[in-house]
């Protein structure tokens, strides 16, 4: 089993529950990492690291830097052929977003072969990577036919287990006038051949793409088959998908920019998480989500990047920080902790987002003396190193 010290670290976020602090920080710190696991967290001046010097352990110096867990993007749309620049060009002009544009992103990615899916997404991979990501969920939702959507589910599959159904992203042209048939494809053949691929199943509940009645159905013919329930919602304006996923107990509810006081105390009495898309904000120029709204009344937060060709065409998640940071509200160790363990909630994971004795050894070194730059100096490629199961990638 190979082993890994990685000490001399000045600022470690560890995440594990501390009053006050919800990076549970530690100062002067290292990490042991055996295998694929975290073997022990504490003070760089422990007998621990002095022991583990001695023996067969790579020993890496961090220097002064800042660890944090590695980033885990709860919500990204990575499999798909073609971009939408001109719908964002539009949109920067003055053009308002509507959901609609998808279909653009289903013609290029039905016209796509299998290899030229899995070369963008490949490449989309080692984006995530290379800023830090160390876990990501993948949707489909751009095949929107029984045999694209299981592909995409499939080729998804090749590169995270975190894989959610999402044929319930818009209604395609050719059933424009046929909605109850789709819906009816939907909770049946498409989700047999999607089904054994995924761990989840999503629906866009919002005007223009599905009601709460056509939600409901998705989302418990998934349960039937036992995928777990995710939710697009109250994302172009107030609706019913928060209610609808605490009703049915979704790991997470996304979007969240509309929300009303009956909304936020749902959330605050469930375990469903809300998660924070602060990308699409950015590229559609709708209000930013109220995160600070949401964390005083107690609703656990994520954030994610919501990768994808037409309202959030980024993979950084340090950009999600400095845009919750600056936009939202929230702190910088409320923002780390979103990006990381709020992922991991949004995900019902409890072996990443923490660095502790147990968990995966996925781990960024900052080239950086703390997190705080993450928001401090947007935009600047901040990662040093990024471990994953222990290894360097």
């Amino acid at each position: 089993m190979t082993a890994t010290l990685i000490t001399n670290i000045g600022e470690l976020t560890t995440n594990v529950e501390a009053a006050g602090d919800p990076c549970a920080t530690l100062t002067d710190a290292a990490v042991l990492c055996e295998g694929s696991r975290v073997a022990w967290v504490g003070p760089a001046d422990d007998p621990v690291v002095e022991r583990a010097r001695r023996g067969t352990t790579a020993v890496v110096d961090a220097a002064g830097r800042a660890v944090i867990p590695g980033f885990v993007d709860s919500h990204t749309h990575l499999v798909f052929a073609g971009d939408r620049a001109d719908e964002f060009a539009a949109r920067m002009a003055g053009q308002p977003y509507a959901a609609g544009g998808i279909r653009t992103t289903v013609t290029a990615t039905r016209a796509a072969s299998d290899d030229e899916l899995r070369r963008r997404l490949i490449g989309l991979v080692a984006e995530l990577h290379a800023q830090g990501t160390t876990t990501f969920e993948i949707k489909t939702g751009y095949g929107l036919t029984v045999h694209d959507e299981a592909r995409l589910a499939r080729l998804a599959a090749e590169v995270t287990p975190e894989v959610t159904f999402l044929g319930a992203h818009v209604v395609p042209a050719e059933y424009v006038d046929a909605r109850e048939a789709y819906v009816e494809l939907v909770c049946g053949a498409m989700l047999s051949a999607c089904a054994p691929h995924a761990r989840w199943i999503d629906v866009f509940c919002e005007t223009g793409a599905f009601t709460a009645d056509e939600s409901r159905c998705v989302l418990e013919a998934g349960l039937a088959r036992g995928l777990r329930p995710r939710v697009h919602g109250n994302q172009l304006g107030p609706g019913a998908g928060v209610q609808l996923a605490v009703a049915l107990g979704a790991a997470s509810v996304d979007h969240c920019t509309y929300l009303s006081d009956d909304d936020i105390a749902a959330l605050a009495g469930s375990d469903t998480v809300a998660t924070l898309l602060p990308g699409v904000e950015f590229s559609t120029r709708h209000p930013y989500p109220d995160a600070r709204r949401l964390i005083d009344a107690g609703v656990r937060v994520a954030l994610a990047s919501d990768c994808n060709p037409g309202t959030s065409f980024t993979s950084s998640m340090p950009l999600m920080i400095a845009l919750a940071v600056r936009e939202m509200g929230m702190t910088v160790p409320e923002a780390v902790w979103a990006a990381t363990a709020g992922g991991a909630r949004a995900l019902r994971r409890n072996d990443i987002g923490v660095i502790t004795a147990g968990a995966r050894a996925d781990l960024v070194v900052l080239d950086a003396p703390s997190r705080t730059h993450l928001a401090y100096r947007p935009g600047v490629p901040l990662v040093h190193a990024v471990y994953k199961d222990g290894q360097r990638l």
